[in-house]
């Protein structure tokens, strides 16, 4: 038996749908500055965001890498010690956008199960909007779909 959402929870879903909305954007912008400043902080190129500072303004600093490190060090920790430094001074702007992705998706978590209880859909749902947080471009793509589910489905089933 599949549950269907509650005429009663129609109010609620709406404004669910409208923090999810926000939410699945800012986190999905945030995952990709996250890919971004990792993909500069492990590639050879080995930098870091800094803003302010004796430099002063945006600026890029490089991050010094420990003896023997090798670019998969990242990927297989527990087979040597590689100690990467950040030599920059300022604000560390990869630094804070690695906790503000954090934290902008435990708010997507959140708008994600308060957007799925009242739709009463099954768990793998859950999971797979949860997951929209962790894989680049998957929150953009599930907004659309679930957006557009959840509207028609409303609309279906407004009572005159």
């Amino acid at each position: 038996m599949v549950l269907q959402p509650k005429p009663a929870d129609f109010p609620r879903i709406r404004k669910a749908l409208k923090f999810y909305k926000v939410t699945s954007i800012i986190t999905g912008v945030m995952l990709l500055l996250l890919l971004t400043e990792m993909i500069l902080k492990y590639s050879p190129t080995h930098v870091e965001l800094f803003a302010g500072g004796s430099v002063g303004g945006l600026h890029f600093a490089p991050v010094a890498v420990g003896e023997g490190c090798q670019w998969y060090s990242m990927f297989f920790p527990w087979q040597e010690s590689c100690e990467m430094t950040s030599t920059g001074d300022g604000a560390n702007l990869s630094l804070l956008i690695l906790i503000a992705h954090g934290w902008f998706y435990v708010a997507y978590l959140i708008s994600c199960f308060l957007l799925w209880s009242p739709m009463r859909w099954r768990f793998p749902r859950f999971l797979l909007l949860a997951l929209g947080g962790v894989i680049p471009f998957l929150s953009f793509f599930l907004e659309v779909r679930t957006h557009r589910t959840v509207t028609a489905y409303l609309e279906a089933h407004a009572q005159p």
